[in-house]
């Protein structure tokens, strides 16, 4: 007998198995029994070919029956493995904030972790309501605690949902603290050996979480007190703060957590004009107007430009879009330009701001010694082209705003946390301030709205802006192909890629030389014109592959941390738009035929 068939077995003979849980897998099984095809196969196969693992954003999978499924029992088996190494590093008083988006059984699953966590001798703090990641990254320093749990899947499609951890600075565990908790979580029977109080209380989910509230358990609702902190921490990243008064724009949350507290951030700023996309306004787990919730998407903006444009026509003007993603650290932007709404990429908006913030504070005064940008590997060379000639270090780190934070960190650690200037990843990642240590999209939102206002004085828009960063630096067109390949043979086709890339014959592919490759996997990098590699300092081990080019091109390859994909990432550079789309074009069919796309 198949073995993901004998897993779902054992699955089912468990006397307390979850009745949904139940359900899911007796259909799969009874499908198959009645059909035996691949097909049906492959959907029981799916679910137990593996557990779920860690990705560069914790843990994600799609919402459902299985080891390789986020459901009640794979949520309480995380939840204990995490319980038992936060009572290593806190053998006094372990504590954990938990929060949770609007996907799927998120506040479910959050219950569920308070539960696990509670049984575990851990002072639990929950949020009343669903609430953004950068709030909780907050939370978790402001409130004292020595961990925090964010129940979101981020950007990913509906069907899916997650559990992010951070350590008691408010960041994401780092690969070697998560693989901790990954092997504590593996070690676990998820039958026996989790420990719960959630068999003690009965009824709606509110009706549990009062009675924790009102028992003798150590748990706590979070203060409104927090968010209201996090608010004014926000505001206190405005550099231009009467810049707002002549801002109009039409916001979204996309049916997520980004609802409340960008509108009061921006209601605070003295924003002119705030519209609400009331079709994505409130908490929908199933998208219902947002088909694809990923702000980087041209789909997810499409209904808050028609509002823009509509209102525009009745004779508001609408100076952009800002939509935020389900647990709001992304935001993605579309800016009036010439009578129709231009996209910016991650990138762009990165670049916008990083310029902004230099340029302004340089001109207030406030600029530190010593300032430092923190970017990501992935992200477009032009932001670092721009720091060195602002005098501005960079570090560059891997992809996953947990690396920006860990630099955050050491600043603080060392007392130099003024150094840090900004932080962005082109996946519409952003972060100007130090009360938290991932990225957030309400303090993102809060700058493009400053900017839109500083420029509009100026008689010129954001786009107005880049351009001429373009005219000074070159233009460099960056954009990112996503290659979806989902299930187990998926993850074979990957791997099978990679592989190819990483060949020596790969070099002969590109017309134009090599002038460096690094394999970040193996932590080399070979130089043009040495026979040697090169070990890479100060960036971890991953599976990542970079070709730079002699003619100031480049592509990048990783398989996403959170998703069944391959991402590849160029980034083209000409003296005009024409000739950089020309040398993109030449590179993407060069990386086509080496890997067999």
């Amino acid at each position: 007998m198949n073995e993901n068939i004998i897993k779902l077995k054992s699955w089912l003979a468990v006397d307390d198995l979850d009745p949904a849980v139940r359900k899911e897998l007796e259909d799969a099984y009874d499908a198959y029994e009645k059909d035996p095809s691949e097909d049906n196969l492959t959907a029981i196969s799916d679910r137990f070919y593996r557990d779920l693992e860690f990705g560069t954003g914790g843990i994600r999978g799609i919402v459902g029956a299985g080891a390789n499924r986020i459901n009640v029992h794979t949520i309480r088996k995380i939840s204990q493995g995490f319980a038992n190494e936060i009572v290593k590093k806190d053998t006094e008083e372990p504590s954990v904030v938990i929060s949770y988006d609007n996907r799927r059984g998120s506040d479910v699953f959050a219950f569920e972790s308070a539960c696990v966590f509670l049984a575990n001798g851990l002072r639990v703090y929950l949020f009343e309501r669903l609430s953004p990641t950068p709030l909780l990254s907050f939370a978790v320093r402001e409130l004292g605690c020595t961990a925090g749990v964010m129940v979101t899947a981020s950007h990913n499609p509906k069907q899916y949902n997650g559990y992010k951890i951070y350590d008691s600075d408010g960041c994401q565990y780092l690969p070697e603290e998560a693989t901790a908790v990954a092997n504590a979580i593996n070690s676990l029977d998820i039958w026996k050996g989790v420990k719960t109080v959630a068999g003690d209380y009965e009824g709606d989910l509110q009706t549990k979480i009062q009675a924790l509230a009102d028992g003798p358990a150590k748990f706590d609702i979070v203060p409104q007190t927090v968010e209201d902190k996090f608010i004014e921490l926000v505001l206190a990243q405005r550099l231009s703060p009467d810049a707002f008064e002549d801002v109009h724009v039409v916001y979204t949350p996309l049916h997520g957590t980004g609802n409340i507290p960008v509108r009061k951030t921006l209601t605070k700023a003295g924003i002119g004009g705030l519209e609400i996309v009331k079709e994505q306004e409130y908490p929908d787990p199933e998208f219902t107007n947002a088909p694809e919730p990923n702000p980087e998407k041209k789909v997810a903006l499409n209904l808050g430009i028609e509002k823009a444009k509509s209102l525009n026509a009745a004779g508001q003007h609408i100076d952009a879009l800002l939509a935020t993603d389900p647990d709001a650290d992304r935001v993605g932007v579309a800016v009036l330009q010439n009578g129709d709404y231009q996209i910016l990429t991650g990138n762009e908006i990165g670049i916008l701001i990083f310029d902004y913030i230099v340029s302004t504070r340089k001109k207030l005064g406030t600029m530190p010694g010593q300032p430092v940008l923190v970017t990501t590997i992935v992200s477009s060379p032009m932001v670092s082209v721009i720091a060195q000639a602002e005098g501005v270090d960079v570090k560059k780190v891997l992809t996953g705003f947990k690396f920006i934070g860990e630099q955050i960190t050491a600043l603080e650690k060392a007392g130099e946390l003024e150094r840090y200037v900004f932080g962005f990843e082109e996946s519409c990642g952003y972060l100007s301030g130090t009360y938290a240590r991932d990225k957030d999209a309400v303090n993102a939102c809060l700058l493009i709205s400053e900017m839109i206002g500083v420029y509009k004085k100026q008689g010129k828009t954001i786009v107005d802006r880049l351009e001429e960063l373009y005219k000074t630096y070159g233009y460099y067109i960056d954009i990112t192909d996503e290659l979806v390949r989902p299930g187990e043979k998926g993850m074979h086709e990957i791997t099978a890629i990679m592989d190819s890339l990483r060949s020596p014959d790969a070099k002969y592919g590109f017309t134009t030389e090599i002038e460096r490759f690094f394999d970040y996997r193996r932590g080399t990098v070979q130089i043009r014109g040495h026979q040697e590699t090169t070990p890479i300092t100060g960036i971890p081990v991953a599976e990542v592959l970079e070709f730079d080019l002699l003619d100031g091109t480049r592509v990048l390859a990783r398989p996403s941390g959170t998703e069944p994909k391959l991402k590849i990432y160029y980034s083209a550079l000409g003296k005009s738009p024409v000739e950089a789309t020309a040398s993109l074009e030449t590179l993407r069919q060069e990386v086509s035929k080496i890997a067999n796309l």
